[in-house]
């Protein structure tokens, strides 16, 4: 199998959408468990939807990674720096939104959303 094959992806975009789709309590472990900043988990699903991009998926799902995306855009930039810390993490629409959309991302890819333990999303940054 190659290093990019269907099963490694599918595993990196599940890895990815359950650490986005976490509390923001379980996130906040996360990258304190890792020593990264919020912009992390973003970098993460970057990565997985970015693989996913070119590959043959459910059209369901790759309308909601490319809200994501979106969503994550929208959120960047120095004027939205509030966002990407911790507090923002907590409190802030766009995290929330993104939480959920992961969440229903989740659901179709694999069927369902288990909230996961929080050593579980993850396990490694970039």
């Amino acid at each position: 199998m190659s290093p990019s094959g269907p099963s490694v992806i599918r595993y990196l975009l599940h890895d990815a959408l359950v650490l986005l789709g976490a509390d923001a309590a379980v996130q906040a472990a996360w990258l304190d468990k890792h020593s990264v900043s919020a912009d992390e988990i973003a970098l993460v699903f970057d990565d997985a939807f970015r693989l996913v991009q070119d590959r043959d998926i459910d059209k369901g799902i790759t309308t909601t990674l490319r809200e994501i995306d979106t969503l994550l855009g929208e959120m960047s930039g120095q004027e939205h720096a509030e966002r990407w810390t911790r507090a923002g993490l907590a409190v802030d629409e766009g995290w929330s939104r993104a939480r959920q959309l992961a969440r229903e991302a989740l659901v179709e890819l694999t069927g369902s959303w288990d909230d996961p333990p929080a050593e579980h999303p993850a396990d490694s940054p970039r």
